[in-house]
């Protein structure tokens, strides 16, 4: 697995003067998927995509358990959490876009049985936040109409949503631009309502400023309501590293990725950082809305929020922008997730039937898998929504942290690697920002906030809660070291570090290339609409 350079001085980028056609094919040869991405739908994957009942719905559960500070706290520290790991992955993605994105990427650069923890851990964080979803969309159907029950809902909501990811994976792509365009403007217009409603510009309501602030105050619940946020926001940022999973079915990875790194910073700012500031001002930590952990239905803080101003009829509104944000998610949801195991079973770390994709490019396996752990949310038919949402979210906080962790260590040991193998860092086609500090930072900080995040178990002492925090911490090292025992793995040395496969060229850069050679040349309007 040796890929030293035959020459120190040489660039890795230099074996691309003579394309290879592989490159230019619409369907991946190696993974047997679609190019079907364009750079404007992996941009708005990267700005808005995975925006559900995570960020919209659950804030609310976050928001009663921390009080607004812990809220804003959370948002920015797994934010800038979120940003390292980001410059890592951009890195990394942009040069090796290829199937199975760092899962991958961490069997060939760390070990063959990290890779398989990584890759399980991360297919668990999708099926459980693909549950929430299914929990929050049921549960506003039931909110508007009870006479069919909660089952019925996700029966009906499960077909569909499986029909849907069947169709392809460009259909996919070109709903999400839109889907996830209109989450934007909702929530412009949810900021816009907000300064307004506490400014006094609402006709019966006060302007009440920074009151919840003061009363019931600015943290629920000491640090351990801030701890106990963290797991929420870890849940809510889940997703900003799904460019990573959709790099391979990308027609313009070298274009479309660096550019989706980039507006991740601006999710990060606008959505994360603007939710958590407007929902802790508008909405009170202590609102019975959220604090009724019986209830069937989950209550967004916009949708408290707009009542506490007297619309009473803008709950429906809410919702109906809450359901559009959760169709979203679910389809973005089930697509990572299949990918995932897609990309698994093609590398043999699950089974090999969920690798096959049809002449399409579409993993009908892996979707049908997928989809069918979204039944995790009929748990809410017993215990409630809110609660069946907490359940969750803890099962699944403690991944998140090991798989971003998990990146930053990938990208430390490609570093190494690449400098050991005479290199330059200048030939990157995305230099990471801050390196080596930045990777350092993200290992660092996802391995405290892995071990500190069921906190408010502790005191007093919660064995329940306590488990359903840290259970899946030792599952990674049983996955871990169970694969290295039987297939017998070992870490690889920096000469052994395969620096050379999966890496490929544009697909219009093929027309670029014939372009130039008969010394043709494209309009601007042409070279302005390209992307879209």
């Amino acid at each position: 697995m040796s890929s030293s350079p035959k020459d120190p001085d040489r660039s890795i980028l230099q074996p691309y003067d003579e394309p290879d056609q592989d490159d230019f094919r619409s369907i991946d040869p190696e993974s047997g998927v679609k190019r079907g991405l364009k750079t404007r739908h992996l941009s708005m994957m990267a700005l808005a995509g995975i925006i559900g009942p995570g960020l919209l719905v659950g804030s609310g559960s976050a928001l009663s358990g921390g009080g607004p500070a812990s809220l804003l706290i959370g948002f920015g520290v797994i934010g800038i959490i979120a940003f390292s790991i980001m410059q890592s992955l951009g890195e990394l993605t942009t040069l090796y876009p290829s199937g199975g994105a760092f899962t991958q990427l961490a069997a060939r650069f760390v070990d063959p049985a990290f890779g398989v923890a990584v890759g399980w851990n991360y297919f668990i964080i999708w099926f459980t936040v693909l549950a929430n979803e299914y929990n929050a969309t049921s549960s506003i159907l039931v909110f508007w109409s009870d006479k069919v029950p909660i089952w019925g809902y996700f029966l009906i909501l499960w077909t569909a949503f499986l029909l849907f990811q069947l169709l392809g994976v460009s259909t996919f792509g070109e709903a999400e631009f839109w889907l996830a365009l209109i989450k934007l403007l909702g929530l412009v217009a949810f900021y816009l309502f907000s300064i307004v409603y506490v400014s006094g510009g609402i006709s019966g309501a006060d302007a009440i400023g920074f009151r919840y602030w003061h009363d019931p105050g600015p943290f629920a619940d000491g640090f351990r309501g801030v701890a106990k946020v963290f797991v929420f926001c870890s849940t809510f940022y889940a997703g900003v590293e799904s460019v990573a999973v959709a790099a391979t079915e990308t027609k313009n990875p070298g274009v479309a990725v660096p550019h989706a790194i980039r507006q991740v910073f601006w999710r990060i700012i606008f959505i994360y950082m603007g939710a958590a500031f407007f929902f802790g001002l508008t909405c009170p930590a202590n609102a019975d809305q959220l604090v009724n952990g019986t209830s069937r239905a989950l209550l967004s803080p916009m949708t408290v929020a707009i009542q506490n101003a007297g619309w009473q009829g803008g709950v429906h509104l809410i919702n109906a922008f809450v359901l559009i944000t959760c169709i979203s998610a679910i389809n973005s949801s089930i697509y990572i997730a299949s990918r995932t195991l897609l990309y698994m079973a093609q590398q043999g770390m699950a089974p090999s039937f969920l690798g096959w994709t049809d002449k399409r490019g579409v993993p009908i396996p892996a979707i049908t898998m997928a989809n069918a752990f979204g039944a995790i949310s009929m748990m809410n038919v017993s215990t409630g929504a809110a609660k069946a949402y907490g359940y969750i979210v803890n099962l699944s906080g403690v991944s998140t942290f090991l798989v971003w962790g998990s990146i930053s260590l990938t990208h430390i040991r490609f570093r190494q690697a690449w400098e050991a193998q005479g290199y330059q860092v200048k030939d990157l086609p995305y230099i990471s920002l801050w390196y080596p500090w930045n990777a350092y930072f993200g290992l660092g900080a996802n391995m405290f906030l892995a071990l500190v995040q069921g906190w408010s178990y502790f005191s007093p002492w919660d064995a329940g809660g306590f488990v359903d925090a840290y259970i899946l911490l030792p599952l990674f090292f049983v996955i871990y070291i169970g694969y290295k025992l039987a297939y017998k793995t070992k870490l690889w040395k920096n000469e052994e570090i395969d620096l050379q496969s999966g890496r490929r060229r544009d697909l219009d850069e093929d027309k670029e290339i014939t372009e130039a050679e008969i010394g043709g040349s494209q309009p601007w309007w042409r070279q302005l609409l390209k992307n879209f």
